[in-house]
């Protein structure tokens, strides 16, 4: 049986015959919601997702990539099932709390894979932790625009998500992400749902759309000459099936990463490595490993 030809795909279909604990750890004063696969004494690997999201966007690449590395995915701060304390989530603070994660797991060096806003984390992550990045791996790059339409449109879709998290509120998020209707998992939205009903997520939500304020964004953003300075062999992904700027953030950041491979992938959104995870396993280990 292969990773996509379940007749009924889940989020536990492609977890159950993985050896894994999901658990909470105190990462720098934030309790962490994560899950850990894999032999402990491999290389690690740690996981990035998207605004708002959780750990369970990379369920799809555990049961392959954990055969050969300690895979870690967590829900960073203020996000999923983790702490959400009362300030706005800019690119630095992500980077901090991502770097104090991997501290308390006691992993000193990682390889570092993240999609969309993780993989705007994951950027800066290199560029202030050289010392502790092994590989870099963007899908849906992110972290050099500032398109007003994509923001108005995070904006709008999240803010009315929270407010009223009804399944045709939450659904609609997925519909962006997702280019075919079959990959848009019921327990993947249901997930999703149960964040964004926990009591303070209105306020919370304000702190994650900060990155989408028009005055808050380009101090964030990463210059040309930093990309140019990301000393990590990186792996870019674009995803033919993905709007607004990421694909074109994907071609851009390629050219300007010293060490960086470029691949595009046909018939995926925004998610790459879960719509297409056996195209995409491969191709990611291949990297990983150096073949």
């Amino acid at each position: 049986m292969t990773e996509t030809s379940y007749e009924h795909r889940s989020i536990w279909n492609h977890m159950m015959r993985v050896p894994f604990t999901q658990g909470w750890v105190n990462a720098g004063g934030i309790n962490t919601r994560y899950v850990q696969a894999g032999p402990k004494d491999a290389p690690a690997i740690v996981m990035l997702h998207g605004t708002a999201g959780s750990w369970e966007a990379f369920c799809a690449n555990f049961e392959s990539h954990s055969k050969h590395f300690n895979c870690l995915a967590l829900d960073m701060i203020g996000c999923g099932f983790s702490d959400r304390p009362d300030i706005d989530y800019e690119v630095p603070v992500y980077v901090k709390h991502v770097a104090d994660f991997l501290t308390a797991v006691g992993v000193k060096r990682a390889s570092v894979m993240g999609c969309s806003l993780g993989a705007w984390v994951a950027a800066q992550f290199a560029l202030t932790h050289p010392d502790r990045t092994d590989k870099l791996t963007l899908l849906s790059a992110a972290g050099v625009f500032a398109n007003a339409s994509n923001m108005n449109r995070i904006k709008n879709v999240r803010s009315k998500a929270v407010e009223d998290p009804r399944w045709e509120n939450i659904k609609p998020i997925f519909d962006h992400l997702l280019t075919k209707e079959e990959t848009r998992l019921p327990d993947i939205i249901a997930v999703r749902q149960a964040v964004y009903r926990q009591p303070g997520m209105m306020e919370t939500m304000q702190h994650i759309l900060c990155l989408q304020d028009p005055d808050i964004r380009p101090r964030n953003l990463i210059s040309d000459d930093s990309w140019k300075k990301i000393a990590a062999p990186t792996l870019v992904v674009g995803s033919l099936g993905d709007k607004d700027e990421y694909l074109e953030t994907a071609r851009r950041v390629s050219k300007l990463i010293p060490k960086a491979r470029y691949v595009e992938m046909e018939w995926v959104g925004h998610w790459p490595q879960f719509e297409d995870p056996e195209t995409f396993n491969k191709l990611h280990l291949d990297f990983l490993l150096g073949k």
